[in-house]
Formats: structure tokens, C-alpha cells, sequence
């Protein structure tokens, strides 16, 4: 597949999650997927694992990251990495915005 160098904001794929989270499908190709999500105060991420190596980085607000088991509280300007198959989760303390960096990208978001 072909992928376009560039994904003007509103040319993004725009996906409602439960909880009032919005995510929006940035650049990607079969190695990398990048993706915005907003995430009202109180929104969760469920706990979950998937073969995808992953790294986050905050925008703004303030969450609480739950990562094989360990709890971290991150804000703006702050990375985490996840390896392949480790349990994560989270839950925004402050409205906020995260940006999420998968490889390989995530088909099971463009199911």
C-alpha cells in the first residue's frame, strides 16, 4: 500500500472511543502509526497488552499510567515506552491530549 507523506488534521481518521476519548490516525505506514488522542478528565484506558512496541508522549494534562503493574503520573512534556506485550493502562486526572508512536502500525485500528 501506498501511504501520503503528509495527513492534513482534517483529512485524519477521526475514531469517538468509549469514555469521550477521540483519537485521531496520523502519518503511518506498515512500520509505524502515529495517533492524537484527547481524553476528558476521568476517560480510562482499559488495561491491555498487543505486539506493537509503543511510545507516549503528553501534550498537555495529567495521567496516570499503570505499566506491568507499576504506576507512574505523567504531564505535559513526558515519555513513556512500552515494550511488546506488557500490560498497560491508564486514566486521565486532568483533560488532556497524548500523542501515541505504534510500530508496527496498528491494523486493528483501521478494522
Amino acid at each position: 500500500m501506498e501511504y501520503p507523506n503528509h495527513v492534513f488534521s482534517d483529512e485524519a481518521i477521526v475514531q469517538h472511543l468509549e469514555g469521550g476519548t477521540v483519537r485521531r490516525i496520523l502519518a503511518r505506514s506498515d512500520k509505524l502509526m502515529v495517533c492524537e488522542l484527547s481524553f476528558p478528565k476521568g476517560a480510562e484506558g482499559a488495561p491491555h497488552t498487543h505486539v506493537h512496541e509503543q511510545a507516549t508522549y503528553v501534550i498537555s494534562g495529567r495521567f496516570e499510567f499503570v505499566i506491568d503493574g507499576e504506576s507512574i503520573i505523567v504531564e505535559k512534556g513526558d515519555t513513556l515506552y512500552f515494550k511488546s506485550g506488557v500490560l498497560h493502562g491508564n486514566k486521565c486526572l486532568e483533560e488532556g491530549v497524548i500523542i501515541d508512536f505504534f510500530t508496527p502500525q496498528r491494523e486493528d485500528f483501521l478494522a
